[in-house]
């Protein structure tokens, strides 16, 4: 039985497990390209390489992570699945060559995708279900964190010290999961159809049919946000703001930080479908801002903005995967969402670099605006209108 108190030593251990692996993943990120090109040696598009083999080893692992994670007991499964993320992260400390690099990155992906998983999962076992929207608001502030924090250290250590230091810090991240990861004691889930499921071979073993619309949702979200990711900067400096993209982030990230708790607890009493289609709206305002920007000011205010929007749906899209499914589906409803998001981000990156070559950066951002609608009228056709009905 779920304990009531939501601030249990449980929970709180989950979000900081799933906090020092989101720390990892972001204080590599941004030094890595640059430990390719200054100490390997290797040209600009083997250091583009090492978020390639990495999202390629995250994407392949996630429907396993959540089958696992189900199927077997979650205790062992999330001792093994920290206890190879810490492991992996040690490795970085002997890496003397690109090829070496590229496969660690792989196997990176892997671990994180099924160690991110499996945290989170635990984080709605340990969670009431009627404060569920908070529980996961509250993590997803812990690895908004994360992502302010981890490429300030990363630039921090590998600047003013060396990447020895900064890999040995990794590691020490890889060994903080690992501990706060790990509890004594983790309800039982199990169920007859739970292991009825494992006799049989099928997709839905892999991924979860209740937990697509909400997927499908996902991945246009994470297909948008992946315009941020993998263009702002170019964009910034394109507009004569590179100097600003830092601040962006920062603002962004802060964003989610401020509001991301108030939006759980909204989510709660108000229900899914306001705070969804407030939150796309609000999205929306911010993507057609920073299409439009022309000044500082308002380029960090389009951060903001497009912050509340992001923090609003995506752990609400999240918790409504979880929520869609029986619970001892949670672990594959999980990575059946961050699987959409993994794939949004993939697919996204390489059609807007398209867009944006062919008609620049501010249409691009004005295309993803259009995009943000769709989420809200997919939503309201997979979600909204049918929420009654089971999907096949």
């Amino acid at each position: 039985m779920q304990q009531q108190s939501l601030w249990n030593i449980n929970y709180i251990r989950m979000c900081f497990g799933s906090f020092f692996q989101y720390l990892t993943h972001y204080t590599l990120l941004v030094t890595l390209p640059i430990f390719v090109v200054q100490i390997l040696q290797q040209g600009e598009h083997q250091a583009s390489l090492v978020l390639t083999f990495f999202q390629i080893g995250a994407i392949l692992f996630r429907p396993f992570a959540g089958k696992w994670i189900d199927d077997f007991e979650k205790k062992k499964m999330l001792f093994a699945s920290l206890a190879a993320f810490c492991i992996i992260c040690f490795m970085y400390l002997g890496v003397q060559t690109i090829f070496f690099l590229l496969i660690l990155r792989f196997f990176h992906g892997a671990g994180f995708s099924i160690g991110t998983t499996a945290t989170a999962t635990m984080v709605t076992v340990f969670s009431p279900t009627k404060r569920m929207g908070e529980a996961v608001g509250y993590l997803s502030v812990f690895t908004s964190i994360a992502m302010v924090i981890g490429p300030f250290i990363g630039l921090k250590l590998s600047t003013e010290y060396s990447f020895t230091v900064l890999f040995a810090v990794c590691a020490l991240f890889g060994v903080l999961a690992f501990l706060c990861g790990n509890v004594a004691v983790i309800p039982a889930q199990k169920s007859k159809k739970a292991i009825a499921d494992k006799k049989t071979f099928s997709w839905k073993n892999f991924i979860e049919p209740h937990a697509l619309p909400i997927a499908l949702c996902g991945a246009l979200l994470s297909f948008v946000y992946s315009s941020l990711l993998g263009f702002l900067p170019l964009y910034a400096r394109k507009i004569g703001m590179m100097d600003m993209a830092s601040y962006f982030f920062a603002i962004y990230a802060l964003s989610i930080i401020v509001f991301r708790p108030f939006i759980g607890k909204m989510f709660d009493r108000l229900g899914a479908n306001k705070i969804v289609y407030i939150s796309s709206f609000v999205y929306l305002v911010g993507m057609v801002a920073l299409s439009q920007v022309d000044n500082p000011i308002h380029f960090l205010l389009a951060g903001a903005v497009i912050g509340l929007g992001f923090g609003g749906l995506n752990p609400s899209f999240q918790t409504l995967a979880v929520l869609a499914a029986p619970m001892h589906k949670s672990g594959l409803a999980t990575s059946t969402y961050f699987l959409s998001m993994d794939i949004g981000v993939g697919v996204g990156s390489f059609v807007l670099a398209y867009i944006a070559n062919l008609t620049g950066y501010r249409i691009m951002y004005l295309f993803c605006s259009i995009l943000v609608v769709f989420i809200a009228v997919l939503f309201y056709f997979l979600h909204h209108r049918g929420k009654d009905k089971v999907p096949l």
